[in-house]
């Protein structure tokens, strides 16, 4: 195991701290395989429509799903300060998430219509509560477990691995292997097994008892953030950069004119967008161990670059032309991931130990809400059709970019 991280992460470790990111990268695989295995904005969603499922429970999936995933983290945070043994709330998040997805698969073969939604969303917003338990203790464990300079190759490592899984669903999906609502229910049930085997996994960790403390209310967390220049700027760019995230569904727009929508069209999509995980986590994993903030640049104006480049394809009439659009949005999706490796890495790694958990869940917070604020913006450009909707999140992604030079660079006292 010793020798197998480090040539994983290209550092000398000790046996405790190779066993330890061996486990982050299975569990983190496995719950990241599970969470493309029942994403809401196409596997949910298509299910929801095979049940004969209102639309308007179609339309609430993706906001349950992300709010759901945010907004709480800050009341869990309290609870985790008090925790010696923080590995156990992302293990029982974990689990919970496995439950939640088994719900949705007994609702999947007993239910239909106005039931199946009612249940889908009940049962996505427990699913989405876990998340955020996982979310919020994740970065303190990796922080305690793993030492700098190896936390981005653990969770590039395991973006890649997720990526590939993710890669063969999409091509089982397009061969027709997988076009019925058998074989997505199995799919589902899939997730929820391998939710619960993250959940023994990690509860081998071997973590040291953490002291209790941090804020332990709503205004320690105001007064933490007001005093913290550094984080309200790192908050800035990665709401800034949430734009990353925002953006792909107008490129799918873009190719469902005459001619475009097609499964093979669609199937481009999904294969362009697995093959950028597949092939860029574990590199900006690398590169964020090096310098997160240049990475965070680097990725916001890679991002800026592919959403021009899909302006001017729409714009020169070329939208609908095979694998252009596709194209441009694995551009696009390796700077997405560039992002989340990057600012996830960044934060770890600037936090003082007792102060992960409150710099997280403070930044998740404003996160959830930008992402809100964010995604209104986007919607009312698109009156003026995609290419507005695009122009905007370009002009942000280069913003976010360039606010990250002004990020005190990891190891850097604080001024």
């Amino acid at each position: 195991m010793q020798t197998v991280f480090e040539r994983l992460t290209g550092q000398e470790s000790d046996r405790t701290e190779a066993r330890n990111g061996l486990i982050h990268v299975v569990s983190l695989s496995m719950t990241k395989v599970a969470d493309g295995l029942i994403d809401p904005k196409l596997v949910l969603s298509w299910l929801l429509g095979v049940l004969g499922a209102p639309g308007i429970f179609i339309a609430l999936l993706v906001p349950i799903r992300e709010a759901g995933a945010l907004l709480p983290q800050i009341f869990l945070a309290g609870r985790l300060n008090q925790m010696k043994q923080r590995r156990w709330m992302w293990a029982l998040g974990s689990a919970g998430q496995g439950i939640a997805a088994a719900g949705i698969v007994i609702a999947a073969l007993t239910l239909e219509g106005w039931a199946a939604g009612q249940v889908f969303c009940v049962a996505l917003a427990v699913l989405a509560l876990c998340r955020a338990a996982c979310s919020v203790s994740y970065k303190d464990i990796l922080g305690k477990t793993v030492g700098q300079a190896k936390r981005g190759a653990v969770t590039g490592m395991a973006g890649s691995v997720s990526s590939a899984a993710v890669l063969v669903f999409a091509l089982l999906l397009l061969s027709g292997f997988l076009q019925t609502k058998a074989g997505v229910i199995a799919a589902i049930g899939l997730a929820s097994v391998l939710w619960i085997l993250a959940f023994f996994t990690f509860s081998r960790l071997r973590e040291e008892d953490s002291e209790p403390g941090g804020p332990d209310s709503a205004e320690g967390y105001w007064k933490m953030l007001k005093k913290d220049a550094n984080l309200r700027r790192f908050i800035l760019v990665r709401g800034l950069l949430t734009s990353t995230a925002l953006a792909p569904p107008f490129l799918a727009v873009m190719t469902t004119g005459e001619g475009g929508g097609s499964v093979q069209t669609l199937g481009g999509l999904l294969l362009a967008s697995a093959a950028a995980g597949f092939a860029s986590s574990y590199a900006w994993g690398w590169l964020a161990d090096r310098s997160s903030r240049m990475m965070l640049l680097a990725a916001g104006g890679l991002a800026a670059l592919a959403m021009g480049a899909a302006i001017s394809v729409q714009a020169a009439g070329l939208a609908q032309v095979p694998f252009l659009i596709p194209g441009i949005l694995f551009v696009l999706m390796v700077a997405y991931h560039g992002v989340r490796q990057a600012r996830s890495t960044y934060l770890v790694d600037i936090s003082p130990e007792d102060r992960r958990t409150a710099n997280a869940a403070v930044a998740n917070l404003a996160i959830g809400i930008i992402l809100l604020a964010a995604g209104a913006f986007g919607g009312a450009l698109s009156w003026v059709g995609p290419n507005g909707a695009l122009a905007g999140f370009a002009a942000m992604s280069a913003l976010g970019g360039l606010a990250a030079l002004g990020l005190r660079e990891v190891g850097q006292a604080e001024t």
